[in-house]
C-alpha cells in the first residue's frame, strides 16, 4: 500500500492500526506522494448570485439615497457615529475602529467642525503578534494625516488563532485629541441629537 503511495493514516485506517505502527514498518519503502488534485470548480448556487445581485442593487440604490451630504447631514451623521462609537469619558475626544471607512470619516467630520490643533492629535494602533506593525502604521497614518511621530506605542495582542487576520491586517486604530471643551461640545451635540426634541414627529 505504501508502494503505491498511499499515506501513513490512510493504510493506518485500512489495517486499524497506530499510525505510528504503519510508520514503523514502511520505513524502508520506496515512496512517491500522489499529486494534489485540483479542486473541482464549482459554479455559484443560484441564490448566491441573486443574493449578490441585491446587494449591489441596493448599494448602488443607497449611494443615490444619499448622494453628496450637506454640512449639515455631515454634522448630523458624524454626531451619530461618535454617539454609537465614540468615547463618553470628559477630557479626550476618543474613537476607534477596524474599519478605514469609519476612521476616515470621523477624521473628515472631526477636521471639519471643530477647531483643531493638528499637532495635538494623536493615533494607536491595537494589532495581533504577527502582523507587520510597521506597515499597518503607515496605513492608518497616510489614512487619517496623522504623522506617524504623533502615533502612540502600539498594542500587541497575543495572536488569536480564531481571528482571522486576512479580515483584520490593519488592526484597530484609535484616533484621538485630548480637549475638554472640544470633548464637551461633542457630548453636547450628542445628546441634543438623540433628545427628544430632535426625533421627528
Amino acid at each position: 500500500m505504501r508502494a503505491e503511495s498511499r499515506t501513513l493514516l490512510e493504510i493506518a485506517e485500512t489495517l486499524g492500526v497506530a499510525k505510528a505502527c504503519v510508520s514503523l514498518r514502511v520505513r524502508d519503502v520506496a515512496f512517491e506522494p500522489r499529486p494534489r488534485q485540483r479542486p473541482t470548480f464549482v459554479s455559484p448556487h443560484p441564490q448566491h448570485l441573486a443574493k449578490l445581485a441585491e446587494i449591489e442593487e441596493l448599494n448602488r440604490e443607497g449611494r443615490e439615497r444619499i448622494g453628496r451630504l450637506s454640512d449639515d447631514a455631515f454634522l448630523a451623521a458624524g454626531v451619530a457615529l461618535y454617539a454609537g462609537e465614540g468615547s463618553k469619558t470628559d477630557g479626550k475626544v476618543l474613537f476607534a475602529n477596524s474599519d478605514p471607512a469609519m476612521i476616515r470619516f470621523f477624521c473628515a467630520w472631526l477636521r471639519r467642525f471643530f477647531t483643531l490643533e493638528e499637532s495635538r492629535l494623536r493615533a494607536r494602533v491595537y494589532l495581533h503578534e504577527g502582523l507587520d506593525i510597521d506597515g499597518t502604521e503607515a496605513f492608518w497614518s497616510e489614512l487619517t494625516g496623522i504623522p506617524r511621530e504623533q502615533f502612540r506605542a502600539p498594542y500587541r495582542a497575543v495572536a488569536d488563532p480564531s481571528i482571522r487576520t486576512n479580515e483584520h491586517e490593519h488592526g484597530c486604530a484609535s484616533v484621538y485629541y485630548c480637549c475638554s471643551r472640544t470633548h464637551r461640545e461633542v457630548m453636547g451635540l450628542v445628546r441634543a441629537l438623540l433628545s427628544s426634541e430632535a426625533i421627528p414627529g
